[in-house]
């Protein structure tokens, strides 16, 4: 959980992050922030939206997607690679891997440094550049693994 002057900064180098980007401070835009930042589950647009559609009944789900994709461009979030539809998105910029469960589409964030070195394959090595790795495993989460016992 965020402390009070947590969230103060959080949303002191937003404000600071939209105006390098000449993007305006709205009170939906601040909403959206809030709410995925402060999310754990890797939400979709429409998650967000519903957590939100009843302090702002006139957002759209088009404009929550939208912004959440604006803030993947401003470097905010990422998108989860790998995870089918819809699209989710994940706040933690924090150097990590996902689990995706294949049942019930559950991610979790996990680490391990290993992953973050995988050799790139010598067929590939030579024409592409890597910027990044991203490392998605998917099986059954615990809860779904405990489920079919």
């Amino acid at each position: 959980m965020h402390s009070t002057e947590t969230k103060k900064d959080d949303l002191l180098q937003f404000e600071k992050i939209c105006r390098k980007f000449r993007l305006k401070v709205t009170p939906q835009r601040i909403a959206i922030y809030r709410a995925f930042i402060s999310s754990e589950d890797h939400p979709s647009a429409l998650q967000i939206f519903e957590r939100l559609r009843r302090d702002f009944p006139t957002i759209s789900l088009d404009t929550v997607n939208r912004t959440l994709q604006t803030f993947v461009e401003m470097g905010l979030g990422k998108v989860v690679e790998g995870t089918g539809e819809p699209r989710r998105f994940d706040p933690n910029l924090k150097k990590h891997h996902h689990f995706r469960c294949s049942r019930c589409d559950r991610i979790i964030d996990f680490s391990h440094p290993p992953y973050d070195f995988l050799e790139i394959p010598p067929d590939l090595k030579d024409r592409v550049a890597v910027k990044s790795v991203k490392v998605v495993l998917e099986g059954l989460c615990e809860e779904c693994l405990r489920s079919t016992r």
